[in-house]
């Protein structure tokens, strides 16, 4: 999708509607396009992709499926991605039989996904007899065994990250279960400094929004969030503030599996989650406390005072915002100190200096050996 019909997916484009806020994208592919759409409508993006993906590693391995396949003569075929559809017969061509694995796929049924998976069908001469109501991969399994009698041939194109349970219920029908896997996600290595800093910056509430176009891609953070002993901060941000979209239901489960309820578009595309975000980002992330001294409204790393707009960097908002959250009430050094994690109460001074003079008005109290508080309006 070129970034035109990006913005024609997104209805009342304007350059501001995601001023000031944060985004992270965890996503490899298609990142650029998402990344940019996100910018032009305002956003600060922080892009750590937490899988890659890539071809399979021996390209011999694929062209000995694709053979058992063209040999079993298949009754159905499941694609279940574009690229995945593109790359095997890319595959299947080089290795010299191509024209056999058209011939042999145009003679089965052939079940796709989703509508990419079909465009990637149609792309290679062929028709599909149908598509998943869900467009997940349970519910294509589920499509088989209402539709079809037991015993037949069926050959999978696997995705990069196909839980082989999924395919169990075939089995248990009678099925022959034929795969083939022409790419794979792979998990990011120590040396890409990347995830650290933004698990870093969500456990400390410093992003407003993270994208997930993948279920992979949520796991791969979990487990790079566990290897740093940040697993649960990170959950609780999530759960406290840090706003998770994932582009459908197959990607959300894995938050909705940890407690995080995210943001979901009704249909499972790039354009309709950015649509969602510029909808909701503005009534989920902007806080709004009247203070003795005006009203400061909050939106992203923008603070609004007195008619002034004020950009906050990190730690200084990090530390707002705990203010703001506590609506009147004392916060403890430790409270800020565990806030923008460090134990450097140095460091805490500072940035609380920084706060101030950045805010111009005498907003936030010292209370004697207690901590800070918002002087809010009585």
């Amino acid at each position: 999708m070129t970034n035109a019909m990006l913005d024609d997916a997104v209805p009342g484009f304007r350059p501001d509607q995601l001023e000031g806020f944060r985004i992270g994208v965890t996503s490899e592919r298609r990142a650029a396009d998402l990344i940019d759409a996100l910018e032009r409508r305002g956003a600060q993006v922080m892009h750590a992709p937490t899988l890659r993906m890539e071809n399979a590693r021996d390209d011999a391995q694929v062209i000995a499926d694709t053979h058992a396949i063209i040999d079993a003569r298949p009754d159905v075929v499941l694609a279940t991605t574009a690229f995945g559809i593109r790359r095997w017969l890319e595959v299947a061509d080089a290795g010299g039989v191509g024209d056999e694995l058209i011939d042999t796929m145009g003679a089965a049924r052939i079940l796709v996904r989703g509508p990419k998976a079909r465009g990637g069908v149609r792309a290679a001469g062929l028709d599909d007899s149908g598509m998943s109501e869900e467009e997940t991969t349970a519910s294509l399994v589920d499509k088989v065994l209402a539709e079809f009698p037991p015993g037949l041939t069926i050959a999978v194109q696997a995705h990069g990250y196909l839980d082989a349970a999924h395919l169990k219920p075939l089995r248990a029908a009678g099925h022959r279960v034929l795969l083939v896997a022409p790419y794979r996600w792979r998990s990011l290595d120590d040396s890409d400094e990347r995830i650290p800093r933004l698990i870093e910056a969500i456990c400390q509430r410093q992003l407003d929004c993270v994208t997930f176009t993948s279920a992979p891609a949520v796991d791969a953070l979990y487990a790079a969030s566990e290897g740093l002993g940040a697993y649960d901060e990170l959950v609780a941000a999530f759960r406290r503030g840090v706003v998770a979209a994932a582009v459908g239901p197959v990607t959300a489960a894995p938050l909705q599996a940890a407690g995080i309820q995210p943001l979901q578009p009704e249909r499972f595309r790039m354009g309709a989650l950015i649509r969602l975000v510029c909808e909701r980002l503005p009534e989920l992330r902007v806080a709004r406390v009247r203070t003795a001294h005006g009203d400061v409204v909050v939106r992203g790393t923008i603070v609004e005072l007195d008619g002034r707009r004020i950009p906050l960097t990190p730690t200084p908002l990090a530390l707002l915002r705990t203010l703001l959250d506590a609506e009147g009430a004392v916060v403890s050094r430790e409270q800020l100190l565990r806030s923008v994690g460090t134990a450097d109460e140095h460091a805490l001074e500072m940035a609380l200096s920084r706060l101030r003079r950045s805010l111009g008005a005498p907003i936030i109290a010292t209370v004697v050996k207690r901590g800070y508080r918002v002087d809010v309006a009585a």
